[in-house]
């Protein structure tokens, strides 16, 4: 490994830093919680999961959101799929969600408190998911 000036290193400490801040949840009352079951990886989970990081930093949410994964959401045939917590609003799970997707659930519902009613799915009924 080639030696790093003190330049490069703080650099590198700043986004390591910025990184560590993503994760953290303290404080952090908005949740996007993307679905990364197999079933979501094989439709795309994972560019839609860094089209919101990169959506948030750009609009320098990553102090406000928490950006979370979770496995099957139990609607595999929309896939990808995110739920979105928004105090004040309802939770509400959105599929088919591609990286422009992703970008206008940061700029209007987290935003700007508007629902994307085409992309709108929910939960499948209780029910159907634990028979009785």
């Amino acid at each position: 490994m080639a030696k790093m000036s003190l330049e490069e290193l703080r650099q590198l400490r700043d986004s390591k830093k910025t990184d560590l801040r993503k994760r953290d949840a303290e404080g952090k009352e908005i949740q996007v919680i993307v679905g990364m079951g197999t079933c979501g990886i094989a439709a795309g989970a994972k560019v839609t999961l860094d089209a919101f990081i990169n959506a948030l930093d750009s609009e320098q949410l990553v102090d406000q959101v928490l950006v979370r994964q979770t496995g099957c959401m139990g609607l595999c045939h929309s896939e990808p799929t995110v739920e979105v917590i928004v105090p004040g609003m309802p939770r509400v799970i959105y599929g088919k969600v591609d990286a422009v997707t992703a970008g206008d659930i940061v700029r209007k519902h987290i935003i700007g408190k508007e629902l994307l009613d085409n992309h709108i799915l929910d939960r499948p009924a209780a029910d159907i998911v634990n028979p009785k």
